[in-house]
């Protein structure tokens, strides 16, 4: 283990990257950037990691990006980054000059039925709460008892989800249901395109990240996996304080 607690294989793994002429350097917001809490409206950023990224936001050749299943307006206003930090909401498809897939009248019907199916099933079930987004809505279930969060999850899974042209994302103790498709990986591919990067660092908590780890280059990308859980990432730390120490290294090697 290193002096700032980052593992040693993945010590030199970030400094052999920060060595590149271009790299992307990239996180999930919550449970990554920020820690989980009960109400999703109250996740702020760990101060360490809005700083260390916006540090890499400035340093020489560096994009630096949060990658997020929140709405991007939802996820500007909780983050309180700056403009020089890339922001990319709804799983990878929504930046800043809008959606990735276009959203049809038709999509906007079916996601008005799911919202409303999901505001009914926060009726039934006491603790569970609806999130709405542009292009999709998260049924979230962390704050019930066992039971009704599993039962709420079970009529999402059998109902709304099984429509035509609604697509299914699950998390912890959420699910995501989306009127177009999205990927966090694809998000990536476009960053690293966009910006002729030499390599990608992706951070990552959740079941949705692993789609952004299956799209990064085995021996040259460097993924990271935030907390238990299989995934197939190559790193693994602890938690949002090891976050904060993998971008603070960061932002010291690549202003060097």
């Amino acid at each position: 283990m290193s002096s700032n607690g980052i593992p040693e294989d993945l010590a030199a793994a970030l400094t052999g990257l920060a060595a590149l002429p271009r790299v992307v350097v990239a996180s999930d917001y919550d449970g990554c950037m920020a820690p989980i809490v009960s109400r999703p409206q109250d996740a702020k950023p760990n101060p360490a990691s809005a700083a260390a990224i916006e540090s890499l936001a400035t340093a020489p050749d560096t994009l630096a990006a949060v990658v997020s299943g929140r709405a991007l307006s939802d996820l500007r206003a909780l983050s309180g980054l700056s403009t020089r930090v890339t922001l990319i909401g709804s799983h990878g498809s929504e930046f800043a000059d809008g959606f990735t897939v276009p959203i049809t009248p038709d999509d906007t019907a079916r996601l008005s039925r799911i919202v409303s199916e999901f505001h009914s099933l926060a009726t039934r079930f006491n603790g569970v709460t609806v999130e709405v987004k542009p292009a999709s809505t998260t049924l979230h279930v962390r704050n019930a008892s066992p039971d009704d969060a599993q039962a709420a999850l079970v009529a999402a899974r059998t109902g709304p989800a099984t429509w035509p042209g609604v697509h299914a994302t699950e998390g912890k103790a959420v699910i995501e249901l989306a009127v177009i498709e999205t990927s966090k990986g694809i998000a990536l591919d476009s960053l690293r395109n966009q910006f002729d990067a030499s390599a990608v660092v992706y951070l990552g908590d959740d079941v949705t990240d692993e789609k952004a780890f299956a799209h990064l280059r085995h021996g040259r990308d460097v993924s990271i996996k935030v907390g238990e859980g299989s995934t197939g990432a190559e790193y693994r730390i602890p938690g949002t304080d090891s976050v904060a120490a993998v971008l603070e290294t960061l932002a010291q090697l690549r202003r060097r």
